[in-house]
């Protein structure tokens, strides 16, 4: 099996009521570079989450990045910002140029691009006076041991799916109905 199965954030839109608290979290949990603090009074940027909700008649749910093995995204990319660190796809904004590419590879749709903010400040493009647009998109919270998506849901909607480990948990679940059967 391939290493490059990496874990990824699915959500149970049974579960899901639209609240966007995951939205919140994630803004707050990678903007804290730009004085974004816990209270809505802090926030001087504007309130862009790396998922996002979708959310109609028959469904709700939060769309992320699903970190995929033959990633489309990482294939297309033209100047190689986007990498995979230990599973999971992250885009290096210093290289990326937003054009796009792979924002139209992504099966999910689960890639976008956004102005990027440092210091609370929008960073412009180099020798042109536009701000810098760069693609943006789930990162499983790589600087942090938790998810903040997956802490802030109040309906536990989310959770953290790790396909090596659901292999490995449905063999033993497998091999012990065999085993129980058989005896």
């Amino acid at each position: 099996m391939s290493n490059n199965l990496g874990s990824f954030v699915i959500a149970d839109s049974s579960k899901c009521t639209g609240c966007r608290a995951c939205e919140l979290a994630c803004f707050t949990k990678h903007n804290k570079d730009n004085n974004v603090g816990y209270t809505v009074g802090t926030v001087e940027v504007p309130v862009i989450p790396r998922l996002y909700l979708v959310k109609d008649e028959d469904v709700c749910m939060p769309i992320q990045c699903r970190h995929c093995e033959d990633a489309p995204c990482l294939n297309t990319c033209p100047v190689k910002a986007i990498s995979r660190e230990d599973g999971v796809m992250v885009v290096d904004n210093d290289k990326c140029i937003g054009c796009k590419t792979c924002l139209l590879a992504c099966p999910f749709g689960a890639i976008d691009l956004q102005t990027q903010y440092k210091n609370g400040k929008e960073v412009e493009q180099r020798g042109i006076d536009e701000s810098n647009k760069v693609a943006y998109k789930c990162d499983l919270c790589k600087e942090d041991i938790t998810i903040a998506c997956i802490n802030a849901c109040p309906n536990e909607a989310l959770k953290l799916i790790s396909p090596i480990e659901d292999k490995k948990s449905k063999n033993i679940k497998a091999a012990l109905s065999l085993l129980l059967t058989n005896k």
